[in-house]
């Protein structure tokens, strides 16, 4: 009996659904499956280095999975679509630690996704903590702190 042709991801909104289910159960092969086949792929973990190409990727989320699933879950998200490309600004929940030392910080991500020829597939997941997150982690935040302007 011939195998079925996998499913392909209908939606690049079929794609963010699975990067966070994989992300909440700490399934590395889930969450490479959302990727783009490109080495031109890249994830920047908030205040990390980009990560180009799917081995830098799978290593670095590997290391994070060797700790544990992330709870992290999109709690609100703007999304911009054209035929072949979508964007989505996504604010992200992020719950840290457990039990009583627990808490809850905010993340704000790009996640870019790509219609390929094996479906929607995401190219850029860019995460940095949100004003808020930066500070309760001790990182500069808020009206002493100026963003470097480039351009």
């Amino acid at each position: 009996m011939p195998v079925p042709p996998p499913v392909l991801p209908l939606l690049p909104d079929d794609v963010e659904a699975s990067f966070y289910d994989a992300m909440q159960t700490g399934d590395l092969e889930k969450l490479m499956a959302v990727w783009a086949e490109d080495e031109a792929i890249c994830c920047i973990h908030p205040g990390g280095p980009a990560l180009h190409g799917a081995e830098a990727i799978r290593s670095s989320f590997a290391e994070i999975f060797a700790r544990g699933p992330v709870d992290l879950q999109p709690v609100a998200v703007r999304r911009l679509r054209g035929e072949e490309t979508a964007v989505h600004q996504v604010v992200e929940a992020v719950r840290l630690g457990s039990g009583s030392e627990a808490r809850s910080v905010q993340a704000l991500a790009s996640n870019v996704y790509l219609l390929t020829p094996q479906g929607w597939r995401m190219v850029l997941h860019h995460a940095s903590p949100a004003p808020a997150a930066a500070a309760a982690l001790g990182m500069p935040a808020g009206s002493d702190h100026r963003p470097v302007v480039l351009h």
